[in-house]
């Protein structure tokens, strides 16, 4: 929906202002964060993302992400719920070519790296646990907030 808000000047109205509903759902190019939460949401657009700590955490996650990446990436059957006939086939295939057998099919690329991101995550998640980890984030996040707000001049 568009509406244009207008202004008495004189005698005339001027159009000072425009509302676009499908403008302000857009997103231009750039990395933009979304939150939403109860009561409201917020977005900030073209941050800078921080690949330093993502690379960092990405260190620390590192056997995690592993395990999640290796896990979503095994082959298995492509349709779901297989015949007592082909699990007993199966059964005795994997009988035959022992732990190493990989099943028919592998999961996709985004799959995999959706994987290892949400290890990632789940790692950052349990050392936020600790409540001097997490003050001393929100701190650092706070800082940095109030240093791009001042060096871009808002």
């Amino acid at each position: 929906m568009k509406k244009i808000y207008y202004e008495k000047i004189g005698r005339r109205y001027v159009p000072i202002s425009e509302y676009d509903s499908e403008y302000l759902d857009s997103f231009s190019k750039g990395t933009h964060i979304v939150m939403c939460y109860p009561g409201g949401q917020s977005r900030r657009y073209n941050i800078d993302p921080n690949y330093a700590a993502m690379i960092a955490a990405g260190r620390v996650a590192e056997d995690a992400m592993c395990d999640a990446i290796r896990k979503a990436s095994e082959m298995r059957p492509q349709r779901t719920p297989i015949t007592p006939g082909q699990q007993k086939a199966w059964k005795k295939l994997a009988k035959e070519f022992g732990d190493d057998l990989a099943t028919l099919s592998l999961g996709c690329a985004r799959d995999v790296a959706e994987a290892g991101i949400k290890a990632q995550m789940a790692e950052a998640d349990k050392l936020l646990e600790n409540p001097s980890v997490r003050l001393a984030y929100e701190r650092f996040l706070f800082v940095a907030q109030l240093t791009k707000d001042h060096t871009n001049g808002i």
